[in-house]
């Protein structure tokens, strides 16, 4: 296997030369590079990743920051998806992937900002926003090069991809009133989760716009799981005037809801209708099939990962931020009162 010194002799230049094309240094003549070039390719020499970071002094990894417990962060599809999303365009830019997953904010924050003083990375990717973390704060004042998948609710300069997350809550919530349904609950993410509490105030939105009052008992916070979807409805299901529709943040917790209703005796969508939101590939196939808000989850890791390779590359310190539109697919579980189209 050929290697640096090699193509060093073949060019006529030292090893510190071919160093120094390989990290794409401007001191080097382009004749120069054009020479090591040429004698990489008669050599078949392909600098792996830890030969070009060694070279351009960089870690060639990202943090890719996941604020769930390893146990449940591959129990939602919204993790997955996003991260093929983020691998599609670093893959292309030759890094790699260190995963920070913790549900701990104390652990999360300190694990993140090791990693970047240490230069085990040049950058982070971090896909969830709580309401209340000075991690944020520590990356802007220390002016580290990261990219948030959400908002945060302070006025910081801060590179983010989001979805409108409170025109998702409102427009899920205007289908069910639409369909005919007047009892809405909602079984919200954890309220610590900025994206939770958006799609909390696009619910209450739609119930107020149409005249109807808003019901405390029929917020239920649960934990983005099928078990903690199917908990939450049970409780719904109990009250003493029960709900005839449910708006489930999330996929994963809406096919919760839909076994709990099914377990009680009740039709869907005729006793009860159902929406989530992102629609997961199982979505279409559950029976009955869920309505859902679609988001662009692969989307949203690929803006991400372009615009961080875009603060590495030339530097930017101008904030970046981008919102993503959401689609309403209804599908059986609220077709009862008419509407169905997917």
């Amino acid at each position: 296997m050929p290697t640096m010194k090699d193509v060093a002799q073949r060019a006529g230049v030292s090893v510190s030369t071919v160093s120094r094309v390989i990290s794409g240094s401007d001191r080097i003549s382009a004749a120069t590079k054009e020479r090591v070039r040429a004698a990489m390719k008669e050599l078949d020499f392909h600098p792996n990743a830890i030969a070009r970071s060694l070279a351009s002094k960089t870690a060639g990894t990202i943090g890719l920051v996941v604020s769930r417990s390893p146990e449940n962060a591959f129990a939602n599809s919204f993790f997955p998806e996003v991260i093929r999303g983020i691998g599609s365009v670093l893959s292309k830019h030759g890094y790699y992937l260190l995963l920070i997953m913790t549900d701990d904010p104390e652990v999360e924050r300190a694990q993140t900002l090791a990693a970047l003083r240490s230069r085990r990375v040049d950058g982070a990717i971090v896909t969830s926003s709580r309401v209340s973390d000075p991690l944020f704060r520590h990356l802007v004042e220390e002016k580290r090069k990261f990219v948030l998948i959400g908002r945060v609710l302070d006025d910081l300069p801060v590179s983010y991809v989001d979805n409108d997350n409170v025109k998702v809550g409102y427009m899920a919530t205007r289908h069910l009133i639409e369909a005919g349904y007047r009892r809405i609950a909602m079984i919200s993410g954890a309220t610590e989760y900025v994206v939770s509490l958006d799609r909390i105030e696009g619910y209450k939105k739609a119930i107020t716009e149409a005249g109807m009052e808003f019901r405390k008992e029929y917020l239920v916070n649960a934990g983005f799981t099928r078990e903690s979807g199917e908990d939450a409805c049970r409780k719904l299901l109990a009250l003493e005037e029960p709900p005839d529709a449910i708006f489930a943040a999330d996929d994963t917790m809406a096919s919760g809801a839909v076994r709990a209703i099914l377990k009680s005796g009740l039709r869907i969508p005729e006793d009860v209708g159902v929406i989530g939101v992102n629609d997961d590939p199982l979505a279409s196939m559950m029976r009955p099939a869920l309505s859902t808000v679609r988001i662009p989850v692969f989307e949203l890791g690929v803006w991400a990962a372009r615009i961080l390779m875009d603060l590495l590359s030339n530097g930017e310190t101008v904030p970046r931020q981008m919102v993503l539109p959401g689609t309403l697919v209804v599908r059986e579980t609220s077709s009862a009162r008419g509407l169905f189209s997917a």
